[in-house]
């Protein structure tokens, strides 16, 4: 269907904060000369006693030794005064050594606090190391992820509504979606009743990879496509009778039973079960009482016995106002299919087939056109044996334009057939919005709608108020997407087929090429066939969302390629965001498997962490803002169809961590000067026993 964008692993965001180391107390030389000067004005008195009594001493000492006093009253003075040095001196040798001993407990305190910071300081270094590996270990992850992973059709779903859309989102989905499948070996019809030719970038791409697609451009194409050859009598009428009734309002059957009982007449009782289309008008004009039937026996198209039937048919005077009435709109309807397989030709084998309608056709005869081609291709379906779902896949471009009967017919038969169906409406008028989502098992998708009215119902059919997250490159590459295909056109492939039965010995057909391998030649023909690839802007980033909430406006302003598909399941109706473009299948981020097949085969992998994988997925509700993408490392490997890459354990770290702060402590550049930001890796581990010279 197309590509989700969805991050398994989260933006991991700036590195942890490398720890700062706190500021180290150092011992202060001043504090000691303030306890000693406090001292010293607490024992100033007993100092200067001290003092006195020393300065005594020495006085009657000398006094004693010049014989100025009698020795004996020298050697009491002495006594007196060192006793007095005794009782002043105690107190001062005390208050000396308490004060160096709260100097040393001030040193050993001072050592503690600091062996205490490098241990917090180790452990927290510690700590920053275990979180800077573990940031690594996300931003490997983050960067080597992929941002898209495919959409398929869900098991058991057989049909697929495609609703709004441009012409240039058409193409985008049904190149999407038909690669897919001719890449998996699958056949392809495409009916393109939008006369915008969405299918061109498909056909190119089936003619690179040597499908030889066959294209059909109706009406010039007329003659060598007959759809209804081989149908018995009654599928032919029952044809037919649909497609005189393509520019009628769908009402009641009975003009559709008026029909089908004419034209089965005519088939089975006039010419024997068997007979073309110029045939079948020429017999409704000879009922219809329309011109001369002289001219069609003249042409062959009648003969005399047949003429004779016809006239006889309702009577030898058939003049019943419903049956001319309705002879008469048959044969004005039937007249454009006259060139029908007139000039049948050879054709290769393909598996894609295009039928488109000429937007220079008239719009009555694209119309009636249209509705054969659909009904002829139903008789087809239900005649064919039952094969796998989705084997045989046919995409009705424009389907809005066929009648609800026409519409559901085609849907029963697909449905009893396994042939998957992709019905793109580009409106939503009433016969449409009755049938949407419904009969059998289908999906629908919203891609951009025009018109209020149609938004407003989308947007009840999704759920108003929903958020969904819309990638960067769906808005970026829808405003560069190639220009609409309606200006290159269709180029028919049958128009110069070899006419069957001529003399020319069969040619040999080359045989079709093989189911694709892998994604790898799908790759190559996206970028080589189609302009979608280079769409996709060139880039090495991550890239962002915005958030959208499914509103009427929202809708009618989607990206051309944006899809929101939507489908029931056992747990409840499932809402996504998809991007049809087949461009992202280049882009190196893209994965080969579903998001749910590959959170599966992670669950199964052992994790390197403990904590569970984040999903920031944007095909859910309330999914929240977008986070910030950072930028995605160019040398990372190129595996655009492997798994995520793993984390690689044992990496060295980045020297200078993810952001180092500039040389010599300049500031980076910017309105105010900043300092360093604290970020990378922890510097070198610190050990605290280590004496500081």
């Amino acid at each position: 269907m197309g590509w989700r964008y969805a991050q398994v692993h989260p933006d991991p965001g700036p590195p942890p904060r490398r720890p700062r180391p706190p500021e180290a107390e150092s011992a202060d030389p001043s504090r000691g000369a303030h306890l000693r000067d406090r001292d010293h004005l607490l024992y100033r008195p007993v100092k200067i006693t001290a003092v006195g009594a020393g300065v005594g001493a020495a006085v009657f000492l000398l006094c004693g030794a010049l014989g100025v006093l009698p020795w004996r009253f020298a050697v009491v003075a002495l006594l007196a005064c060192a006793v007095i040095l005794g009782i002043t001196g105690y107190p001062i040798w005390q208050s000396e050594r308490a004060v160096r001993a709260r100097i040393r407990a001030e040193h050993e305190r001072l050592e503690r606090e600091r062996e205490a910071r490098e241990r917090r300081m180790f452990a927290a270094q510690e700590e920053h190391r275990a979180a800077y590996q573990e940031w690594e270990r996300r931003r490997r992850a983050y960067e080597a992820q992929r941002e898209w992973y495919p959409v398929a059709v869900p098991p058991g779903v057989d049909r697929v509504d495609i609703v709004g859309g441009t012409l240039a989102g058409w193409s985008a989905a049904v190149t999407t979606m038909g690669a897919a499948r001719l890449a998996a070996g699958a056949r392809l019809t495409v009916l393109d009743l939008s006369e915008g030719a969405v299918a061109h970038d498909l056909v190119r791409l089936a003619a690179d990879r040597g499908d030889d697609p066959l294209v059909w451009v109706l009406p010039a194409d007329l003659p060598r496509l007959d759809l209804s050859s081989g149908l018995p009598a009654d599928a032919l009428a029952d044809v037919l009778s649909l497609v005189v009734g393509a520019g009628e309002e769908e009402g009641t059957t009975q003009d559709l039973s008026f029909d089908n009982s004419i034209l089965e007449r005519i088939i089975s009782g006039v010419f024997g079960g068997t007979a073309t289309i110029p045939q079948i008008t020429a017999a409704l004009r000879a009922l219809a009482q329309v011109g001369d039937p002289r001219d069609d026996l003249r042409l062959g198209l009648l003969t005399d016995e047949q003429l004779a039937r016809v006239t006889t048919m309702y009577g030898r005077d058939a003049t019943d106002r419903i049956v001319i009435r309705r002879a008469w709109a048959l044969e004005a309807q039937l007249r454009k299919l006259e060139r029908l397989g007139a000039e049948p030709v050879r054709l290769p084998p393909s598996r894609l087939h295009v039928v488109s309608l000429d937007r220079r056709a008239g719009v009555l005869t694209n119309r009636v056109l249209g509705t054969y081609v659909a009904t002829a291709l139903t008789h087809r379906i239900r005649n064919s044996p039952p094969a796998r779902r989705w084997e045989h896949t046919m995409f009705l471009c424009g389907a809005e334009k066929l009648r609800g009967d026409v519409l559901d017919r085609l849907i029963d038969a697909c449905e009893t057939t396994g042939t998957g169906l992709v019905l793109l409406y580009r409106s939503i008028p009433p016969h449409v919005r009755e049938r949407l989502g419904r009969r059998g098992h289908a999906a629908v998708g919203f891609m951009r709608l025009g018109n209020a009215e149609d938004a407003r119902v989308a947007a009840e059919h999704i759920g108003t108020g929903r958020r969904l997250l819309v990638a960067e490159i769906t808005d970026t590459a829808g405003a560069a997407a190639p220009p609409d295909p309606v200006e290159t056109g269709y180029a028919s492939t049958v128009a110069y087929a070899r006419v069957r039965g001529d003399a020319l010995t069969d040619p040999v057909w080359t045989p079709l090429p093989a189911p694709a391998a892998d994604d790898a030649d799908l790759v190559a023909g996206i970028s080589s066939a189609t302009a979608w690839g280079r769409s996709i802007p060139a880039t090495d980033k991550r890239q962002s969302a915005r958030e959208l909430l499914v509103e009427p406006h929202q809708l009618q302003e989607l990206p051309p390629t944006a899809m929101i598909f939507t489908h029931a399941t056992a747990t409840g109706r499932r809402i996504l965001m998809v991007d049809a473009n087949p461009g992202i299948i280049t882009l190196p981020t893209t994965h080969s498997v579903e998001l749910e097949e590959f959170l599966d085969q992670q669950g199964e992998q052992p994790s390197t962490s403990a904590d569970p994988p984040q999903l920031s997925e944007p095909g859910q509700e309330g999914s929240g803002p977008p986070p910030t993408f950072g930028t995605h490392d160019p040398h990372q490997p190129d595996a655009r169809h492997a798994g995520t890459v793993p984390p690689q354990q044992g990496q060295p770290h980045p020297p200078d961590g993810h952001a180092a702060p500039p040389p010599n402590g300049t500031p980076a550049e910017g309105p105010a000067p900043q300092p360093p930001p604290n970020l990378g890796p922890p510097p070198e581990r610190l050990d605290f026993r280590r004496k500081r010279p």
